[in-house]
């Protein structure tokens, strides 16, 4: 049996994947924001002064792409880094004012990425499609 990639949900997720980050690219860069930097600073508009490592616990992304990341956003004004009060390894993390002020942009920015993505899809079947991807993910998390 000869192998269609068109057929493989790894590749066409991959696909996906690159198609939403380049919707959320364009709108992102007049905002000031990279697509790898908006799950980070998502987290960070629900709960300020989280640590590196509480990023990478909750994001599942490798500790180098997390610094680098971080490090990004810090030289393009988005975050502040400060000691931790009470663990002298770690540093808080905060957003800037400028991260602040541009919340509910980027928020609106990556819902039309999304709803690109889901141009010509009626209602139900953007919702199935949610709900599949949701139950791959989660069998993918088990193993």
């Amino acid at each position: 049996m000869a192998f269609d990639r068109m057929d493989s949900a790894t590749y066409l997720a991959s696909l996906l994947a690159k198609s939403f980050s380049r919707a959320l690219q364009e709108r992102g860069q007049k905002l000031g924001f990279a697509p790898g930097q908006f799950p980070v600073i998502l987290e960070l508009w629900s709960e300020e002064g989280l640590t590196q490592k509480q990023l990478l616990d909750r994001l599942d992304i490798e500790q180098a792409t997390m610094a680098n990341t971080l490090a990004r956003m810090e030289r393009d004004g988005l975050i502040l880094r400060k000691k931790h009060p009470t663990d002298k390894r770690a540093q808080q993390i905060f957003l800037t004012d400028k991260a602040r002020v541009m919340e509910a942009e980027a928020k609106a920015a990556a819902l039309a990425a999304d709803q690109s993505l889901f141009s010509g899809f009626r209602h139900f079947e953007r919702e199935l499609m949610l709900e599949y991807m949701r139950m791959a993910i989660a069998n993918g998390a088990r193993g």
